[in-house]
């Protein structure tokens, strides 16, 4: 049950916050386009990622029922992907916070993507929704794979980044602070 109830909640989630953050910002177009390039990207990224790393969980082969799992998980991952984004642009009070981006703020979206991963790894494993291969590398101490902690530390960074690379500020304090 909670396999579908947590992507519903986060959907939830992401409405109320680009509602929030595009009501906030003068840039509603550049926003909601950078929103949608989020969410193609991370799709598409995470559907190639999913698919690759799929061998090391135990019992995949690449058939339909395993490739239909992937694109479902595909979108739980896109989906979070922009609770990730619009999460921070809501605490640092900036809908474009990507276009500004300090060491110090990769650095913590890559610790709560893997935050996030991990504890969520933990979650289905312990459900029962999913095993590990043999193959699978595991992060000591938490025993969860390496493969999808780093999809959540590592993605989001390349997704955001392509997400903004198409939309130029505006030279006169272009998203007015949240």
């Amino acid at each position: 049950m909670t396999l579908f109830l947590v992507p519903v909640v986060v959907l939830l989630l992401d409405f109320v916050l680009f509602r929030h953050l595009r009501r906030r910002t003068r840039e509603k177009s550049a926003f909601r386009r950078v929103i949608i390039r989020i969410a193609l990207l991370a799709f598409v990224l995470n559907l190639i990622w999913e698919l690759a790393h799929g061998p090391l969980y135990e019992g995949y082969v690449y058939d339909f029922q395993h490739i239909s799992f992937c694109t479902l998980a595909s979108v739980a991952d896109m989906l979070m992907a922009l609770l990730l984004y619009m999460g921070f642009a809501f605490f640092l009070k900036d809908p474009f916070w990507i276009r500004r981006a300090s060491v110090y703020r990769i650095l913590s979206l890559m610790l709560v993507g893997a935050t996030g991963a991990i504890l969520e790894e933990m979650r289905h494993t312990w459900e029962g929704n999913w095993a590990y291969a043999d193959s699978m590398p595991l992060l000591p101490i938490v025993l969860v794979g390496l493969s999808p902690v780093m999809q959540f530390t590592l993605l989001p960074i390349l997704i955001y980044q392509l997400s903004v690379r198409s939309t130029k500020p505006q030279t006169n304090h272009e998203s007015k602070k949240l």
